[in-house]
């Protein structure tokens, strides 16, 4: 037995976990409350999410909700590829109160090899919203070693949709990855992934959302995933 021990320490193996270690084991949780416990339930602090949606459904507003959710627990890395530090993205800064998570939040311009710099200091973000996955050029292979690289944080990929799916073979596969897979359509969030409350929905805009899914006519609600 020892011997065995010896070897696998030597070959560089992990003991094997059992039952009773797992159902022992403690996560680290967002504590959400509310409408966000009602759709994600509490989800692990680290690993990665994605929230895809086409234009003009919501999916901006959604993340900027999310984020200052999110500024809660930790500080928050934006890292807006996409938008920078545009008009579009100050007035929706004003519109939803993010000055109040100012201290929480900072917003950053960086391509993956440069965030991985940043990532790698002491007392870096352990949450990095990207904006949006498209805007990465990554292959499905680049957000494995990502993620590999920084097992402790979490990512959020926002992404571009082709219908009710992610744009492209990566961020498809990245979607099917994910720990809490986040489809946005007519102003409500649907939670897809791993992690889902009570109703698994988010109402990002009620008069958004009833005029979309009420008056528009009926809808069956929810993406692929």
């Amino acid at each position: 037995m020892e011997e065995e021990i010896k070897d696998n320490k030597k070959a560089g193996m992990r003991r094997a976990l059992n039952v009773r270690d797992i159902l022992n084991k403690k996560y680290d949780v967002f504590p959400f409350e509310g409408k966000w416990k009602d759709a994600f339930d509490t989800p692990e602090v680290r690993g990665c999410w994605f929230v895809w949606g086409n234009s003009g459904n919501g999916k901006t507003s959604f993340v900027m909700q999310l984020c200052k959710e999110l500024c809660k627990y930790d500080r928050v890395a934006f890292n807006s590829l996409e938008e920078g530090t545009s008009l579009t993205v100050q007035n929706n800064l004003r519109r939803f109160g993010m000055a109040e998570v100012s201290r929480h939040l900072a917003f950053i311009k960086e391509d993956i090899p440069t965030l991985k710099i940043r990532l790698r200091r002491h007392k870096s973000f352990n949450i990095v919203i990207i904006d949006s996955f498209q805007y990465t050029q990554m292959t499905y292979r680049d957000y494995i070693q990502l993620k590999e690289e920084f097992p402790d944080k979490l990512f959020v990929f926002i992404s571009h949709a082709r219908g009710k799916n992610p744009k492209g073979d990566a961020a498809t596969s990245v979607m099917y990855d994910a720990d809490l897979k986040i489809w946005v359509e007519g102003y409500v969030a649907f939670s897809k992934g791993r992690y889902q409350g009570a109703t698994g929905e988010y109402t990002i805009w009620e008069k958004g959302a009833y005029d979309y899914w009420n008056v528009a006519g009926p809808k069956q609600k929810g993406g692929q995933a």
